[in-house]
């Protein structure tokens, strides 16, 4: 198959914003693939090419573009530059020089899909000594080969910036609509097939099999699954009123989201991310391989940082750096002990628990874990149906320094990956929300040479929508959380344009940001402004699909 027949499609998406119209181009497209090309394909329009759950990234900067871009049409970085100033899309600007080009050498070579598949995958696993040459070398190859269209698409696939407007929810509708005529209730199969798979390739193949294909797919240890995700309340009563009495009450934790798995012997660590950070905690392995029986598992956990001398919890923030950091891992143990608390288990021993309800999954968890103080443990729960008695175990479990409450239906199976109204999180009134960074400024004086100003923006279908800039709350030198320096390090990478002393990212990095109040603003491409935000916390936890969405933050407005 011709690379043509994508840019096609992409020129056509990139056309419209009417989701019928989507669907229905990409379902259209998708008959062909099925028949003449193959399911991994699929990837290219979420800008892949490599499964939802492989962490897997190009690792392409603005500035190795720009150097590919030069190399491959014979023409200094300096004009590349310029050029890049004057349009502001790099993905244009390789387009430019491709159309330069081309008319003054007869092209002839046709690019092949899989000869583009084949090189952006190449350039995710080139890595040590000259890396760097070595990727410009096969970008250099497709661009060289490349009609004009077809170089821009490439650039902006390196860039994971597509700008096609396909979101996972999109490419859900065209698999139901090209294999079950778009019936609602096979919709929510895919999804539900999706949500287990995080790869839709796997769907695409087990579609064309009909409704028994999709059946075929379920969870296996060593695979990473989606979450199940929680509901916001604004009260008990409220709480209580989608949970249903009696309702299970556990601690809301101040720490990040992991699944934990063990298959044939060996233990995997997922964040709800879907990255593996096995290698980051051998402690939690050992606790683990120590305390949990069964041969294989997937247990849902929430680890939480804690100082060892004062023996209180620690905030997120804190915890955030073992994440992050690949190095130094024993001296980080030391320095950040945690403790695993465990709140449901979603295999055990050759068996999906997903369709079981909760008061069964609790059970387990139960028998199979072995307590240790400030290592492992269940969740602290109470089973209640009385307010006050749910009131007095909130009010206890802030004491202690926990972010809340959380209530769960004890009669409901475990549904990964949506919010279903299963599981409630209760908080003291604070007013914050996840928002992703999508464009920053340079500061100056003390805080020259850092990103210090942020634009943060909250999330509307596959569009980030501006909702305002923040400038506070991160730290200037090396405490317990995240730094300017170690934000502008983190967004330098993400850079996909500059102007002056600010600059566009892509939307990766998502913070915890606190504000006054919310008010219509027409200074932001949301229609919204916070006022007085402060980001409270780094997530690197937390993925751009969870954030904040336009629907909230209108919610918020009202109130």
């Amino acid at each position: 198959m011709e690379y043509l027949k994508f840019v096609k499609v992409y020129d056509d998406l990139a056309s419209t914003t009417k989701k019928l119209d989507k669907t229905a181009i990409l379902a259209s497209f998708l008959r062909d693939l099925e028949k003449n090309g193959k399911s991994e394909w699929i990837y290219l329009f979420r800008g892949r090419v490599l499964p939802d759950y492989d962490a897997g990234e190009f690792g392409i900067s603005t500035q190795l573009v720009l150097k590919a871009v030069g190399a491959s049409f014979g023409i200094s970085i300096l004009e590349v530059i310029n050029k890049f100033k004057e349009i502001g899309d790099l993905g244009k600007v390789a387009e430019y020089f491709a159309l330069k080009k081309r008319q003054s050498v007869l092209f002839s070579s046709k690019l092949q899909v899989s000869k583009v598949f084949d090189n952006l995958k190449k350039v995710i696993s080139i890595e040590g000594s000259g890396a760097i040459d070595k990727k410009i070398g096969l970008i250099s190859e497709l661009l060289n080969s490349g009609s004009p269209s077809e170089v821009k698409y490439i650039i902006r696939t390196l860039l994971s910036d597509l700008r096609v407007g396909v979101a996972d929810a999109l490419l859900v509708d065209a698999i139901a609509l090209t294999f079950f005529s778009g019936e609602s209730e096979m919709r929510l199969k895919v999804e539900e097939t999706y949500d287990l798979a995080n790869d839709f390739a796997r769907v695409f193949d087990a579609a064309k099999k009909g409704a028994k294909g999709l059946e075929s797919i379920t969870i296996v240890p060593g695979k990473p699954v989606k979450a199940m995700l929680a509901v916001k309340s604004a009260s008990l009563e409220e709480a209580f009123e989608i949970c249903g009495k009696p309702a299970a009450l556990e601690h809301k934790y101040d720490g990040f989201r992991m699944m934990i798995h063990k298959k044939e012997g060996e233990i995997f660590l997922f964040t709800r991310r879907l990255e593996n950070v096995t290698k980051q905690f051998p402690d939690i392995v050992e606790v683990i391989k120590k305390n949990v029986k069964g041969d294989e598992f997937i247990l849902d956990t929430e680890v939480v940082g804690y100082d060892e001398k004062a023996e209180k919890y620690k905030p997120f923030e804190s915890i955030s750096q073992r994440i992050k950091r690949k190095y130094d891992i024993d001296k980080l143990i030391k320095q950040l002990p945690v403790e695993v608390n465990v709140f449901d288990v979603l295999y055990y021993n050759g068996e999906s628990w997903l369709n079981k309800n909760f008061v069964e999954r609790r059970k387990l968890i139960e028998k199979i874990i072995k307590i240790e103080k400030w290592k492992i443990r269940p969740a602290i729960q109470i089973i209640t149906g009385e307010e006050k008695e749910a009131q007095k175990f909130y009010e206890k479990a802030i004491e202690m320094g926990e972010e809340g409450l959380m209530v769960k239906k004890i009669d409901s199976p475990y549904k990964q990956g949506r919010k279903v109204g299963y599981m409630v999180k209760l908080k003291p009134v604070v007013n914050d929300l996840d928002l992703v960074i999508v464009g920053a400024e340079y500061g100056t004086g003390k805080r020259g040479g850092w990103l210090t100003s942020y634009i943060v923006a909250c999330r509307s279908g596959s569009e980030f929508l501006e909702v305002g800039k923040v400038s506070s709350g991160l730290k200037e030198k090396e405490e317990e959380g995240t730094t300017y320096d170690e934000m502008t390090n983190l967004l330098k990478p993400l850079i996909i344009e500059e102007s002056g002393n600010e600059v566009k990212v892509k939307p990766r990095l998502v913070v915890a940001v606190t504000y006054q109040n919310i008010q219509k603003s027409p200074a932001y491409s949301s229609g919204y402004a916070l006022r007085f935000p402060r980001i409270s916390a780094y997530r690197p936890d937390r993925d751009v699909k969870e954030i904040t969405t336009l629907e909230d933050i209108e919610k918020e407005a009202r109130k």
